[in-house]
């Protein structure tokens, strides 16, 4: 197993580099304070658990990296707002969308990440073998994760009032989070589909 001196700690190194940049960067002048800190909050959560646990539960390449490539797109979703991405409208422009994707895009993110991440702690910290349960399980615990942001939403909502809108993102959609939960489906189902071999490789040059 790769230790702390090992690769695992280089790649944690370069994504803390990268995150450290890119929260300067998000940070430095967001559309509204309040929402970047609601949008990045996950990452600064994130990061002191993977140095915590680096020694005894080094993560896949494949799953630091989504993870890394994850805390980027909060990132950028916290700088402009998900409403506001400036790369969301270029995607509504060119396929005539009546809103910015952004947000969409930041759901199936929810889904696409954790259902790697699921994947590795069930395979590593449980009897589970590969199959339908797994699959099933890791779906639903995607699934949780994403009716617990949308609990978290509502209760920003009730919180702050109408200064919760730039956290909501609704974009005057009254099945917003229906489709955020969605999102966050296909997301997981795509990378089970697409990464569960990759991730199995990698597994296996854990053990």
């Amino acid at each position: 197993m790769t230790t702390a001196r090992g690769p695992s700690s280089r790649r944690l190194w370069l994504l803390t580099a990268v995150w450290a940049v890119a929260l300067i960067w998000s940070g430095w002048a967001p559309y509204d304070r309040a929402t970047w800190w609601m949008k990045v909050a996950p990452a600064l959560i994130a990061l002191p658990v993977l140095w915590t646990t680096r020694r005894r539960f080094p993560l896949t390449t494949l799953a630091l990296v989504l993870i890394g490539l994850h805390g980027l797109v909060l990132m950028l979703g916290g700088a402009y707002t998900y409403a506001r991405v400036p790369a969301g409208f270029a995607v509504q422009d060119s396929l005539g969308l009546a809103r910015n994707p952004y947000d969409r895009f930041g759901h199936l993110m929810q889904g696409f990440v954790p259902a790697i991440v699921f994947r590795e702690l069930l395979l590593r910290l449980s009897a589970l073998g590969r199959g339908t349960l797994l699959t099933v399980l890791v779906l639903a615990c995607c699934l949780a994760v994403s009716a617990s942001y949308e609990l978290i939403e509502f209760g920003a909502a009730m919180a702050l009032g109408q200064g919760a809108d730039e956290f909501l993102g609704t974009q005057g959609d009254p099945w917003d989070t229906q489709w955020d939960m969605l999102m966050c489906l296909v997301g997981a189902a795509a990378a089970l589909l697409f990464l569960s071999r990759p991730h199995d490789r990698q597994l296996a040059r854990l053990t």
